[in-house]
């Protein structure tokens, strides 16, 4: 378990830690277990920055931006990565050769640069919503990554053998991945799906990048079904 914390944090959040002294299947099914645990700093952070804008009287759209950048920090802005690779990656070209390999090479494209300023601009608009419930703001981030439960359910196919997430792939059984699309809230699990299956279709199964990608879009959709619900 040492391992697989140590695995979680250091993967999805900047904090530094020592590196596992072993990453096996089983290492990494339990990382993928703890994802909302282990994003539970990041979360502390966002409900703390929300909270300190209303205490300096910001204005609330500066405190949502201000969360969404002090949560790319705490992440190394590598989910983000994801998100703008997996959109180039769809829209480059309908042979799924020629889109991985323009999600590997790490530029970002104008579809990619579209998504992410939309999808971070989503985020910052629904937090700027909820800087009065700054503990749900944070929750949510915790929850969102329960996305890679979905993602990393073992009935999912990997696209390729290699790259950061091909370790992860197929090891979440389908009974908490089931777990997971209900903790997300029908609308957040229903994204994820969709992405699940976009991706699979036009690729032949998820990459670390999908991942990355899924949990934002999580979050995002997360956060506009709880403002409308609190609305």
């Amino acid at each position: 378990m040492a391992d697989a914390w140590r695995l979680a944090l250091g993967t999805l959040t900047a904090l530094p830690v020592r590196p596992p002294g072993r990453v096996d299947r089983r290492t990494t099914r339990a990382a993928m277990l703890l994802a909302p645990l282990a994003a539970l700093p990041l979360g502390v952070l966002v409900a703390a920055v929300l909270a300190v804008g209303v205490a300096l009287a910001l204005p609330p759209l500066a405190s949502g931006l201000l969360g969404v950048g002090a949560l790319a920090a705490g992440s190394r802005a590598l989910h983000w990565d994801g998100l703008s690779d997996t959109v180039d990656g769809l829209t480059a070209s309908y042979d799924a050769a020629r889109s991985l390999e323009v999600m590997r090479s790490g530029t970002s494209g104008p579809a990619g640069v579209l998504a992410t300023v939309v999808v971070a601009g989503l985020q910052a608009v629904s937090f700027a919503a909820l800087v009065d419930a700054p503990l749900v703001a944070g929750a949510l981030v915790c929850l969102s990554r329960c996305a890679l439960w979905i993602v990393c359910c073992t009935r999912v196919p990997g696209a390729r053998p290699d790259g950061l997430g091909a370790s992860y792939v197929g090891t979440v059984p389908l009974p908490v991945a089931v777990v997971g699309g209900v903790l997300l809230s029908v609308t957040g699990g229903l994204a994820v799906l969709l992405l699940v299956r976009r991706v699979t279709r036009r690729f032949g199964g998820v990459t670390g990048d999908v991942m990355g990608a899924a949990i934002e879009v999580a979050l995002a959709v997360s956060l506009l079904t709880w403002v409308a619900l609190l609305g």
